[in-house]
Order: structure tokens, then C-alpha cells, then sequence
């Protein structure tokens, strides 16, 4: 029964058209001299690593949003609207009931890393490859995570079952 209630809100959030449509005034960035529209895409406009990637991730079974990538062109960066971005998907999951926004960052990328661990209070998640020990210590990334209201608060997930890699 649980997991039944697990997989209708996955589905439930998986069935939204437009996850923005709820907050159209999330649609648009206009701040810090940047104007920028924002859109969702479809599993149809990906390609197909990413794409097999994507299904990869469902078979976990997690109540989370996964933000597979975030890329802004230096000229708008270190102006807020990483962070706005960060904040729509915040909003997206817990408008779903998601329990936490996940992310993958590289060790090597410190700006990215003191970011979302600082600026947007991620934490390294139970899943990351330093924290669960399956992939050893040579790993080049880290999985974050925020909880959103549904989630707890110092869960990170359970030990990786190699669904996020």
C-alpha cells in the first residue's frame, strides 16, 4: 500500500503537462538585467542517452525531482538565476509531494559545489559515492539533495542501489 502511494504521486507528477503551469509567474526571469523565459521539456525532445539515463532513474522507485542539469552562459551567471531555477524545482516538488531535489555535481567544479551547498543548502546525499562507499573513494562527482516539506530533513535516501549512476 505504501509503495502503491509512492507510485501515484510519482505518476500524478509524471502526468503534468506543464509543471510550471500551476506558477506562471515562475515562467518568466526578469531580474538582474536578464529577461528570460522559462520552459519544460518533454521525454520527446530529449536524446537518447539522456533519455536512457531518464528511464534509468525511475526504476528507483524514489518520491524525488531530479535535476539532471542546470547550464547558464557566463554572461547571465552571478545574477540570480541559478538560483530562481533551483527555486522552481523546489516548488515543483513539493507542489508533487516529491520528498527532496536531487543533483549530481563534480568534486572539481567548487564554485558549482559551495553554490548549492551554501547558497541553495543542498547536502550531500546518502547515495553520493563518498557518503555510500559503492563506488569508492575515486568517484568525480557528489549527489546533493534538499529536502522538501514532504521529506525529512537529514534523510539522504538510502545506500545506493545503482539507480543514480
Amino acid at each position: 500500500a505504501a509503495m502503491a502511494a509512492v507510485c501515484a504521486k510519482v505518476e500524478a507528477a509524471n502526468k503534468l503537462r506543464d509543471p510550471l503551469e500551476a506558477f506562471p509567474v515562475f515562467k518568466k526571469y526578469d531580474r538582474n538585467g536578464l529577461n528570460v523565459s522559462i520552459e519544460c521539456c518533454r521525454v520527446s525532445s530529449l536524446d537518447p542517452p539522456t533519455l536512457d539515463w531518464a528511464f534509468e532513474l525511475t526504476k528507483c522507485g524514489d518520491e524525488v525531482l531530479y535535476c539532471y542539469e542546470v547550464q547558464l552562459e557566463s554572461r547571465v551567471r552571478r545574477r540570480g538565476l541559478g538560483k530562481f531555477l533551483l527555486q522552481i524545482l523546489q516548488l515543483v516538488a513539493n507542489s508533487t509531494q516529491m520528498k527532496k531535489v536531487m543533483l549530481t555535481v563534480f568534486k572539481h567544479n567548487h564554485g558549482a559545489l559551495q553554490f548549492f551547498r551554501e547558497a541553495l543548502q543542498f547536502e550531500v546525499d546518502a547515495t553520493s559515492p563518498s557518503v555510500s562507499g559503492c563506488c569508492g573513494d575515486d568517484s568525480s562527482y557528489e549527489i546533493l539533495s534538499r529536502s522538501t516539506r514532504f521529506g525529512d530533513p537529514h534523510s539522504g535516501g538510502g545506500p545506493c542501489a545503482g539507480c543514480c549512476h
